[in-house]
């Protein structure tokens, strides 16, 4: 039992532990919050549990591995292919917004890190796509009417295209 923990009560319901001591611990209910001994009363894990045998790896390469897997299924890694398909005549450049008032300060960004970010952006817009094709609730019309906002910003990131090495990988204003 740790802090934090959802935890099922047969009379109270669902609560989650405030506090643990060495033989009490205090657990809100929506009944109010409850001092109560674990092995005294039946309470039960409220949420699924993992339990892993017979596994011969740290914890920390364990999580590590959890995280990276998750970080590439949402499509969060910082994946350093990106920045291949970046022109070579932009690799290593800085992207400079200079303002029109010369007393104010300009901001300098590494080309690298924006065109990851197109990428990205792109990449968002692919997965908005395919939910909003996939929702179950909208009906055609509402699909095409979204799809043509989408094809709408593909349009307006052609202005990056000269950022690409490659032609296929360009913005294209026909959604792709």
């Amino acid at each position: 039992m740790h802090v934090g923990m959802k935890v099922h009560h047969p009379d109270y319901g669902v609560g989650t532990v405030k506090s643990v001591s060495e033989h009490l611990s205090d657990i809100r209910f929506d009944s109010g919050l409850r001092t109560l001994s674990p092995e005294q009363c039946d309470l039960k894990p409220a949420e699924a549990q993992a339990e892993l045998n017979g596994l011969t790896v740290p914890l920390s390469a364990l999580i590590s591995e959890t995280v990276a897997e998750m970080v590439r299924e949402l499509g969060l890694e910082r994946d350093d292919s990106v920045v291949e398909k970046l022109a070579l005549r932009w690799q290593k450049g800085t992207l400079v917004l200079r303002p029109s008032d010369a007393a104010l300060q300009s901001k300098e960004t590494p080309l690298e890190i924006f065109f990851h970010k197109i990428v990205m952006l792109r990449n968002n817009l692919r997965v908005l796509e395919q939910k909003i094709n996939a929702h179950e609730k909208l009906s055609d019309a509402e699909k095409v009417e979204m799809q043509q906002y989408i094809t709408r910003c593909y349009g307006s990131l052609t202005t990056f295209n000269v950022l690409f090495k490659d032609k296929e990988d360009q913005f294209s204003s026909k959604g792709e």
